[in-house]
């Protein structure tokens, strides 16, 4: 196909995504007010626990074998790389806009190749058009799926072992200033140190002799000493620590419906006797099956707008610097993208990775989709960074309104 022709094949699906999430934001608007905050949540616990476990589940149970698991097995691996140059990237980026201490997690997060939502949106979109590069759209479609939904569940694991980890570290940097009585009180939201800074302080704060100017008070906590600490044997701290990683809410997320779905699905495809007795048509559990893929079709309209109406919070944002906004379009619009050129150029020379055309397209696009919501997730579950967030979301979509065009049609013309 001339570039052309492999342009105008890629920007429609890109132009769905974005008119269903341009519906997702007038709906959100408090004039319509049918995707509002509470609806908001009633819709994503809806995707989060039914629609994209039914949509994963199915799409890799169809498509995943023994056989081709083995021609599979680079794209965690380019996910990870992708996860690495990102954040070398966000790092520098944080270093040269001198970014706020409770920030950088954030920034480098949204630096990071982060493949969830709109792969599993694009690339069935991509494959359904008749022209699409890549052969019969039927098959192409469900490799499109299985490709995403195997991309989503692995990102899952990343996203919730690595990157909540990182933001929390980050997040505990953050310092509010509380003023009282005339009284600044400095607090680092991890609680190790807590800062009086009075200049007509009129009531006592731990002393009684009253509080001179411009004098600075830390109130630390008493250590206790070698001799009060317990015994604790070799065994109970190993069960303490597994109870504590047990408990932790970031496994939790890790092992999401999504991650058990994609576990599920992963089963059925690969045990012949269950691949044989749920999936084609003259299965004896097809209705089952038809069943959940039926619920699972509604995932991706659902999230789409869900997309949509999450932005309206960063046109009411503030607080970012452009040269931070700029920073983050370039990173994501220009040098991951072309750094995911380099990646998957060298793998498929040295043979780690096939000549499937599809394959090869799926593993660029890793590098060039718009960040997750899922960071936008941690933050809020951190309290720290929301606004931000919204602000650097909205305009990364902005830009996502030609920048994926662009690079999937570069794309495709480099792998056929």
């Amino acid at each position: 196909m001339e570039l052309l022709d492999l342009f105008v094949t890629s920007v429609i699906p890109v132009i769905k995504v974005l008119l269903v999430i341009a519906v997702g934001l007038l709906l959100a608007t408090e004039r319509v007010d049918l995707l509002g905050a509470d609806a908001r949540r009633h819709l994503n616990n809806l995707v989060f626990y039914v629609f994209f476990p039914a949509l994963i589940g199915c799409s890799l149970a169809d498509t995943i074998t023994v056989e081709n698991l083995a021609t599979l097995w680079f794209m965690p691996v380019n996910i990870f790389i992708s996860c690495i140059i990102g954040s070398a990237l966000g790092w520098i980026l944080v270093k040269i806009t001198r970014t706020p201490r409770h920030l950088p997690g954030l920034v480098c997060s949204m630096c990071t190749a982060n493949v969830r939502n709109m792969l599993l949106i694009i690339l069935p979109a991509l494959s359904d058009e008749t022209n699409n590069p890549f052969g019969d759209s039927s098959t192409c479609a469900a490799y499109g799926e299985a490709y995403a939904s195997l991309s989503l569940a692995i990102q899952a694991i990343y996203v919730w072992s690595i990157w909540y980890f990182i933001m929390r570290v980050f997040a505990n940097c953050e310092v509010e200033e509380i003023k009282t009585n005339d009284c600044t009180i400095t607090v680092k939201s991890s609680g190790e140190t807590t800062e009086i800074r009075s200049e007509t302080c009129t009531e006592p704060l731990l002393s009684t002799n009253g509080c001179p100017g411009d004098s600075i008070y830390q109130v630390d906590l008493p250590q206790i000493g070698d001799e009060g600490k317990e015994k604790i044997s070799a065994f109970g701290k190993m069960k303490q620590c597994f109870m504590a990683v047990i408990r932790s809410k970031s496994l939790k997320m890790i092992f999401a419906p999504s991650t058990i779905a994609a576990i599920v699905g992963f089963i059925i495809g690969i045990v012949s006797p269950l691949r044989k007795a749920l999936i084609g048509d003259s299965a004896p559990l097809h209705v089952i099956y038809s069943s959940i893929e039926l619920i699972g079709e509604a995932g991706i309209p659902s999230i789409t707008l869900i997309v949509g109406a999450n932005l309206l919070k960063g046109l009411r944002g503030s607080g970012v610097g452009p040269s931070l906004i700029v920073g983050i379009i370039v990173v994501r619009t220009i040098l991951l993208p072309a750094s995911g050129i380099l990646v998957v150029k060298a793998a498929s020379y040295i043979g780690v990775v096939e000549s499937d055309s599809f394959y090869q397209f799926t593993l660029l696009l890793q590098y060039a989709i718009p960040p997750s919501m899922n960071i936008g997730t941690i933050s809020q579950m951190l309290g720290s960074g929301e606004s931000e967030f919204s602000v650097l979301m909205l305009w990364n979509y902005v830009v996502a309104a030609f920048s994926p065009t662009l690079w999937t049609a570069f794309y495709m013309w480099l792998v056929t």
